[in-house]
């Protein structure tokens, strides 16, 4: 495997970096394989073609005697994490965490404050961050996601995300996961759906605290991975190591690989919003029985963000949605999901 720098990280990540910087409760009833009754499935969302296309997908795999029915054990739901689950734009949450760890890689280290380009992430300056090159921020993500072990990483993690707040909202970044979203995962589970993660964003990152924010266990998420390598700490403990190596780059093609990989099963339905879900809703579709395949199309600029550049929405480089991907999902019987249309609120908090 090579190790050199353009294969150690995420390029979606990576290109994130560049392009931003200038539950629901329900009962079970019935049976092994019984449908979950629940009297108001998805009020966060209005009535129209996607919320009717969840509702109709959950009766067909749920229903013994249904032609898609799926038994319990087979029912496997995947999602997209960054701009489907929670707010992307307009800077990946896990690159912002790169950035806040420069200080301290460099406290550590105090000559990396005059070598680039970590001397230009501590002027703060977001213009001239935006235009590190790839090289300069694969050295930036190697500086601060690898080195230490992975308990320690996802220590720092854990405190990092507990107090860092969004621009924006001056908001948790875990309080800006989407309540519609939050609703259907609850739903899938509460049908006997195991719900998995599948980001391209980093794997041991987001397993920090997918459990306490999606209530999706570690083990269910599949990202995009780095190497680690066994050995000893100083009291001779234990210790798996995080290496400059990438295992998967989850993201497009990786997506489908990933979900082979550490599920073993093709998924019944698959949620993304971008480029990089693709091959992973066109691998769902292409199973036999019912399938559903769904993208969240970010066209509210007032609640949150309106970006495409499908339908004329503007650019972007961070979770694109360009017409090819909208015209592929009109022709193949993918919903596209209007934030602005089929959403009655975005976040828990707020309208």
């Amino acid at each position: 495997m090579s190790t050199t720098a353009s294969n150690r990280v995420s390029r979606r990540f990576l290109l994130g970096a560049l392009a931003a910087l200038p539950a629901l409760a329900a009962t079970l009833v019935g049976a092994r394989g019984a449908r979950a009754e629940i009297a108001d499935p998805l009020p966060s969302w209005n009535d129209g073609p996607a919320r009717q296309g969840i509702l109709g997908f959950l009766r067909a795999t749920t229903d013994p005697a249904s032609k898609g029915f799926v038994p319990p054990e087979e029912r496997i739901a995947t999602f997209d994490q960054d701009g489907t689950l929670w707010v992307e734009h307009p800077i990946y949450t896990q690159v912002v965490y790169c950035l806040e760890r420069v200080p301290v890689v460099v406290k550590a280290d105090p000559r990396l404050a005059e070598v680039e380009p970590f001397s230009t992430v501590l002027t703060g300056d977001f213009e001239q961050i935006g235009k590190l090159s790839m090289h300069d921020l694969e050295a930036i993500v190697v500086a601060t996601l690898t080195g230490m072990d992975v308990e320690t990483y996802a220590a720092q993690v854990k405190a990092w995300i507990g107090e860092a707040r969004d621009h924006r909202w001056k908001r948790l970044y875990t309080e800006l996961a989407y309540q519609p979203m939050q609703e259907v995962l609850a739903l899938f589970r509460a049908n006997g759906f195991k719900t998995f993660i599948v980001t391209g964003g980093g794997q041991d990152f987001v397993r920090v605290y997918s459990q306490r924010v999606y209530g999706v266990p570690p083990e269910q998420v599949v990202g995009s991975a780095l190497g680690t390598k066994f050995g000893y700490d100083a009291a001779s403990r234990p210790v798996l190591i995080k290496e400059p190596k990438l295992l998967l780059n989850d993201d497009k093609a990786g997506k489908p690989e990933g979900i082979h990989f550490a599920i073993g099963r093709r998924p019944q339905a698959a949620f993304g919003n971008s480029t990089g879900d693709r091959e992973m809703l066109e691998y769902v579709k292409a199973g036999a029985g019912a399938r559903l395949g769904m993208l969240v199309l970010h066209d509210d600029a007032s609640r949150e963000y309106a970006y495409g550049p499908a339908l004329g929405l503007p650019e972007t480089r961070v979770g694109s949605f360009p017409q090819a991907l909208y015209d592929e999902a009109k022709r193949d019987d993918w919903f596209v999901v209007s934030m602005k249309n089929d959403w009655k609120r975005i976040f828990a908090f707020g309208d």
